[in-house]
């Protein structure tokens, strides 16, 4: 623990260093939020939020047994809020790097929009309801595995992965890949090869997904001692990377028609899509420029959502809702 405190103070005297400071963002333009509430809703990560209920639905309709509707409307709200909680969470405790990061810096804690002892308290409190929630209107296995990712995102990668290894995309990117076995778990109560795999789709997907990423911004995570793997291992291995997971994630996102879950539409797109990515995946790892990667970060969740889409519509089998 004081390692983790040792890097936050050394993070911090970064930021105090490089004489950024909220008033100054104001001043330089940065656009305010605008009102109190907007602010708190950014907090959450809505669109990382999108990401993961959509993910959880599609577990959850490709769950074997029957549940209200309501209740999986209800289930899918917490779910949003406790995923929206741990976002805080890591915005509260990333505050320093955010500030100094063009991509985070009109975050609302850099911002000046919410104080960071007002989003630490945000973030538990919606992180203790949420998971309360989940097991008093599903069950405690499901809300179970809500507390685990959320422990997970937080503790294990924002505290400790992130800013130690240059897998930490790898093994934190885990939290990001339990919610289709959250959904799962809200109508049947355990997991699944079904869930296993859609875990293991979004798992593989996430290393190409933010190496992309990275490898456009690496001069900013650099600044910031952030070691992701372009900065450690250079921009070489890193497209070498990418393309070994690349190749692995698209086999993966063939096994749901192998096991019989989604049909011949889904396999074919599935396989087509796969086949670009991995196009993509080749030409950045050929290319000097950094077009390939920008386009292959846009490409990667377009090529998730598809496949996640599909299975919604290409269920061999689904779970049977009610009204009552």
């Amino acid at each position: 623990m004081s390692s983790i405190v040792d890097q936050r103070t050394s993070a911090a005297n970064r930021v105090e260093d490089s004489a950024i400071t909220a008033a100054e963002l104001r001043g330089k333009g940065a656009p305010q939020t605008g009102s109190v509430a907007c602010a708190y809703f950014q907090l959450l990560k809505p669109r990382v939020m999108t990401l993961v209920v959509f993910t959880a639905a599609v577990g959850l309709w490709l769950a074997p047994g029957e549940i209200e509707a309501w209740r999986v409307a209800l289930g899918l709200l917490i779910l949003a809020v406790g995923a929206g909680a741990s976002g805080a969470l890591n915005m509260w405790y990333d505050r320093d790097i955010d500030a100094l990061m063009s991509r985070t810096a009109k975050r609302p804690i850099p911002n000046g929009d919410v104080s960071p002892n007002a989003a630490l308290v945000y973030g538990l409190a919606l992180s203790i309801g949420s998971v309360v929630a989940m097991g008093l209107l599903t069950n405690w296995f499901a809300a179970g595995i809500l507390a685990f990712t959320n422990a997970f995102y937080v503790v294990i990668y924002t505290m400790w992965l992130k800013r130690r290894t240059a897998q930490n995309i790898v093994i934190g990117g885990a939290a990001g890949s339990f919610p289709p076995m959250i959904g799962w778990a809200m109508v049947s109560g355990d997991i699944s090869w079904v869930s296993f795999v859609l875990f293991s789709l979004i798992f593989l997907w996430t290393p190409p997904h933010f190496w992309a990423l990275a490898l456009v911004k690496e001069s900013e995570y650099g600044a910031v001692k952030v070691p992701m793997l372009p900065n450690v291992v250079g921009a070489q291995e890193t497209k070498r990377q990418i393309v070994i997971y690349t190749a692995a994630m698209s086999l993966i996102g063939l096994v749901p028609f192998v096991l019989g879950v989604a049909g011949y539409l889904y396999f074919l797109v599935a396989l087509a899509s796969g086949g670009l990515f991995m196009v993509n995946a080749w030409q950045l790892l050929r290319a000097d420029s950094l077009a390939p990667a920008k386009r292959m970060f846009g490409f990667s969740i377009f090529h998730l959502f598809m496949l996640f889409g599909l299975l919604l519509v290409d269920a061999r089998s689904h779970v049977s809702l009610t009204w009552l």
